[in-house]
């Protein structure tokens, strides 16, 4: 851990715990995980980004089905390929970690759902999100999917416009106690 914490000057890891929920000591151990996806890092660390391929290869998140739009949505690249910098990819950490509040997971989540940005969940995004979550040995059928989509824009549109805006999202989220167990990665 030495050769890690030689990587950044006190002042870095001073800023970096407070702009995250994480103590110099974990700022550091993210940074570890971070070099551990690609080794290369420590030679090229100024602007270095991980692929969003190389990301997606973390334990907890080579099993979530949202793995590439949780990258896309953390990633500050240019070029919107989902590679993630170091402070990116703690940004990253730091939401998904047990520390961050619960509002600011679901504001996150909401952003992974709204798979064509436009800061609604409409029923594509639903779509998208139930086939993503059944996977292709689950898929429902045409008809199941239409009635699991019309139940749910009844059960949490609350004012009919046939998509959920950020706060419907939050209305519905705050009834799933399972909520916070299924946005966090461990460190």
């Amino acid at each position: 851990m030495g050769a890690s914490s030689s990587v950044f000057t006190n002042e870095e890891l001073q800023e970096y715990s407070e702009l995250t929920f994480f103590s110099k000591k974990e700022v550091i151990h993210v940074f570890e995980k971070f070099v551990e996806l690609d080794p290369e890092i420590l030679a090229n660390r100024k602007g270095y980004r991980l692929s969003m391929e190389k990301v997606c290869q973390m334990p907890e998140l080579k099993v979530n089905p949202f793995s590439d739009r949780i990258c896309r949505v953390f990633s500050t690249s240019e070029s919107f390929d989902g590679s993630l910098s170091f402070e990116d990819f703690l940004d990253m950490m730091s939401v998904f970690s047990d520390q961050a509040p619960k509002g600011l997971k679901v504001e996150y989540a909401f952003k992974v759902y709204d798979f064509n940005e436009d800061d609604l969940l409409d029923t594509e995004d639903i779509e998208m999100i139930v086939t993503r979550l059944t996977g292709s040995a689950g898929a429902l059928e045409e008809n199941e999917m239409e009635q699991l989509l019309m139940n749910l824009m009844q059960e949490a549109d609350l004012d009919d416009d046939g998509q959920l805006s950020y706060a419907e999202f939050e209305h519905v989220i705050s009834k799933s106690p399972d909520f916070l167990n299924s946005f966090k990665i461990r460190l």
